[in-house]
């Protein structure tokens, strides 16, 4: 079992995170984006996203999506742009564009489906992830990046 720790998240790479989170409770990881360490994993999460994209299987996507994950510890969210256009993924600096799919999700939710620890549909299905807009592209999105496998 994974240590759990994400403190150095910076220097985990994708498969030992999907591990660290795989062997976490969903209090573990509540706790941990609910303090100091939330902005730098998000910050890390996503910042990733450019590089494990996956360009072969976006076709003609082209997409904004605004990811809203919620559950911190004033009560509030974060809310994250990725664009997808033209074979490419960029993160915006800031939420400004209207989304095509707006997906909002807690906190270990959220730690559990970018790490390939949850299955997007049944957290859809059972209400712990919420979809606006393109539910065409929401099904599809995991397959547009490379997410491990735990």
């Amino acid at each position: 079992m994974a240590e759990f720790d994400l403190s150095k998240f910076e220097n985990i790479d994708p498969a030992q995170f999907a591990q660290i989170v795989k062997s976490a409770s969903d209090a573990q990881l509540n706790e941990v984006m609910s303090g100091d360490l939330r902005k730098k994993i998000l910050d890390e999460v996503f910042g990733r996203m450019p590089s494990l994209f996956r360009p072969d299987r976006a076709g003609n996507t082209n997409a904004v999506i605004h990811w809203i994950v919620t559950g911190a510890a004033d009560g509030g969210s974060d809310t994250y742009e990725v664009v997808i256009e033209d074979g490419t993924c960029k993160l915006s600096p800031s939420p400004e564009n209207e989304p095509k799919l707006a997906l909002t999700m807690g906190p270990a939710d959220f730690l559990k489906v970018v790490s390939g620890n949850g299955n997007p549909v049944m957290m859809f299905m059972t209400g712990k992830l919420k979809a606006k807009g393109d539910l065409g592209l929401a099904a599809n999105i995991a397959n547009l990046f490379n997410i491990p496998k735990a």
